[in-house]
């Protein structure tokens, strides 16, 4: 039922963010940033642990100043996500936040000063087992960059990527991961391919500035669904105007939609017509906000009729077909004595939904006071 994927992985070397594998043959990490203020510790870490709480595996913070590097020391000790820090410009920051226990650093060592600086950042990143990312925006190239391409540029881009990647090769540094992000797909896209021929590290992947919910999710499973069907990416941060959990479900979302990692429920459903036999919409809204807390691979069929809902039940952990008053029900792909009642969808779905998780992955169930 959970067919593997196509899809043929680009071989890049292998970095630890935390106790999280990035590259090689690990599974593709699903990333997001905090959008509260650094040094309002407690909003922090509650954003934080519900990233957490959705499954997100890395989790991004930006440390402007030294009072944010102060309040990141607070942050790191009250949770358990590999954290990476966002830091443009100063170097003494890095060093500040690598001191308080930083799992990555996100920093680009051209735009930290000379050549001192950058040694003494690389330096304490190779003591302390820090990797580092070069995060390059299409928005915010070198000037002399700029001036030389005319605009933003695939190979703009990957110039100035390979500028920061040059200095850390030459420093004898290969513990990083690189993004070449971009608004425009296209541009986007080209780049990490350009990019992906020069390098063995991983790469970050993401179209930055992407829009709101609706529209950054769409561009985002574009650009970054071409990416990955070539087997590029290592891990992904979905860059959208909305709360940072929306970004770590459409990571998954896309991951799972190309069938390269599954967490929690695929709901199958029909776009509905006049032949639904059950509101198939509400069911599915309804279903998808009570079942967020299994993260359990599992894929759910709710089809509205008999034309198609018989063949999606077959290859589905559970399924339903719509019938008149009653709609019948699939387990594991087979038919069951047992149907459901239209009017009673929701629960008693939910019911079976759970029971099955439970008996997948136990270890993974969350119940509620009334189930235990």
């Amino acid at each position: 039922m959970h067919q593997e994927s196509p899809i043929i992985r680009r071989q890049s070397k292998q970095i630890m963010v935390g106790n999280v594998p990035v590259g090689g043959n690990a599974p593709i990490a699903v990333q997001s940033m905090t959008n509260t203020l650094t040094t309002d510790v407690a909003a922090t870490v509650a954003q934080i642990k519900a990233l957490e709480a959705v499954g997100a595996d890395i989790v991004r913070v930006s440390v402007p100043t030294m009072d944010a590097a102060e309040a990141f020391k607070l942050i790191k000790q009250q949770v358990d996500v590999p954290l990476v820090a966002d830091i443009h410009f100063d170097y003494r920051i890095a060093l500040k936040v690598a001191e308080y226990g930083v799992d990555c650093l996100r920093i680009n060592p051209g735009n930290i000063g000379n050549e001192s600086r950058i040694r003494s950042v690389v330096d304490c990143a190779k003591d302390m087992n820090i990797p580092i990312r070069i995060g390059v925006n299409g928005g915010s190239l070198e000037r002399e960059i700029q001036e030389k391409y005319g605009e933003p540029t695939p190979a703009a881009l990957v110039e100035s990527a390979m500028r920061h990647v040059d200095i850390l090769q030459r420093l004898n540094f290969d513990q990083f991961k690189v993004s070449v992000k971009a608004s425009d797909v296209f541009l986007a896209v080209e780049s990490y391919r350009q990019l992906a021929k020069q390098i063995e590290q991983p790469l970050h992947l993401g179209i930055t500035e992407a829009g709101g919910f609706r529209s950054g999710a769409v561009k985002s499973s574009v650009g970054l669904g071409m990416l990955l069907a070539e087997g590029i990416g290592d891990t992904l941060r979905i860059s959208l105007a909305a709360d940072p959990v929306e970004e770590v479900r459409v990571g998954f979302d896309i991951l799972k939609s190309l069938r390269i990692r599954s967490r929690g429920i695929n709901f199958i459903a029909c776009p509905t017509c006049s032949r639904q036999e059950f509101d198939v919409i509400s069911t599915v809204n309804a279903l998808e906000e009570r079942l967020e807390d299994i993260i359990t691979p599992m894929d759910v069929s709710i089809i509205g009729c008999v034309v198609n809902g018989p063949g999606e039940a077959e290859v589905s952990q559970i399924g339903v077909t719509g019938g008149s008053n009653k709609s019948g029900y699939y387990l594991d792909g087979k038919r069951q004595k047992e149907r459901f009642d239209n009017n009673d969808m929701i629960d008693q779905l939910e019911a079976k939904i759970r029971a099955k998780a439970a008996m997948m992955a136990p270890e993974n169930i969350i119940f509620t006071d009334a189930e235990q």
